[in-house]
């Protein structure tokens, strides 16, 4: 009887945290970007060729929703350099370097947000979430057995 109960328990348990905490979907982002210093960069279709010194690079790539910290591209893989413009500041756009050896002008538009709250996506992300909901019902479990 009390390994019954216990499973209706563990389902709902488990059915809430997947409720709470959903899975990230695919992302269908607004415009390309990536992440520089804090600052956000939407790539134009502008090709440059004035480019200045290496000034960066992208750590993280994902074309899932969230926010992310580092040098982020929702379009960019992982090791994209980032460049300097001759003759215009990085506080009104920078350069990124294509797998083609191309570079295009990316349009500073302002502060990330997902820089802020990195810690918070940390904690309470699915995976953290269904882990804690399934560690929570493991002692359950034994804590009921002993007592039986």
């Amino acid at each position: 009887m009390k390994m019954k109960y216990f499973s209706y328990v563990a389902i709902i348990f488990l059915a809430c945290a997947f409720i709470l905490f959903p899975m990230k979907s695919l992302a269908s982002w607004a415009y390309e970007f990536v992440v520089w210093n804090g600052d956000v960069y939407v790539v134009s279709d502008e090709a440059i060729e004035n480019v200045n010194k290496e000034i960066g690079h992208v750590t993280k790539y994902s074309d899932r929703e969230g926010t992310y910290s580092g040098n982020f591209s929702n379009v960019y893989p992982k090791g994209t350099s980032y460049f300097s413009i001759e003759g215009v500041s990085t506080d009104e756009a920078i350069a990124i370097q294509g797998k083609d050896g191309t570079y295009m002008k990316a349009n500073k538009d302002g502060e990330y947000a997902g820089n802020k709250y990195d810690f918070w996506n940390i904690i309470f992300s699915p995976f953290v979430a269904a882990t804690s909901a399934l560690l929570v019902l493991i002692g359950f479990y034994f804590y009921n057995k002993r007592r039986i």
